[in-house]
């Protein structure tokens, strides 16, 4: 079997309707494909910060958030998958558990400090991709109130991974400042 179909040299491509419960072509500039090209972009780069990181728990962490985004794909592409809302507050749970460990921050952070730690921070920035992809979508036709709330909390949970990962190896956080009248 080859990998390419030549289905999709016209610029379309097949996703499941759930309405119809068939195959159906759309462009591959609408905004459901985008938004799953940020979802799956998001995705793909996680795979990348994993497998540059010793840290097992760390690992397991980003292979639960590879799988939702999986999940949360797949029910953006039409299936019928169920997405709990247990999975936010998994990702809330940890969101408060290093927010008490870490220092208080009273300014932003320039992202930055070790190259696992800057990984991340990228990583919250494609979240946030995504977010504002499926939020247009959602304009559009309905999504899932779990799924724009657990895209919503990850991009908080990037930010906080990267800061424990600066704290761990004793990188503190490069604070942002602005000055009255700068530009």
């Amino acid at each position: 079997m080859v990998i390419y179909t030549k289905r999709g040299d016209k610029g379309e491509t097949s996703i499941f309707d759930e309405n119809s419960a068939q195959r159906t072509r759309i462009s591959k500039d609408s905004l459901k494909v985008e938004a799953l090209g940020a979802i799956d972009e998001l995705n793909s780069f996680l795979g990348v910060v994993k497998s540059n990181t010793g840290d097992k728990k760390l690992q397991r962490t980003l292979g639960e958030i590879q799988r939702n985004l999986f999940t949360i794909g797949s029910i953006t592409a039409g299936s019928k998958l169920k997405f709990s809302s247990a999975q936010t507050k998994k990702l809330e749970k940890m969101i408060d558990n290093l927010e008490g460990k870490l220092p208080v921050l009273k300014n932003f952070v320039v992202p930055g400090g070790t190259v696992i730690a800057s990984n991340l921070q990228y990583a919250r920035a494609l979240s946030r991709r995504a977010e504002r992809r499926v939020v247009a979508l959602d304009r559009l036709e309905k999504v899932r109130p779990q799924i724009l709330t657990f895209l919503n909390r990850l991009s908080d949970a990037f930010f906080m991974l990267a800061r424990q990962e600066n704290y761990k190896v004793g990188v503190k956080d490069e604070v942002w400042v602005g000055r009255k009248g700068s530009n």
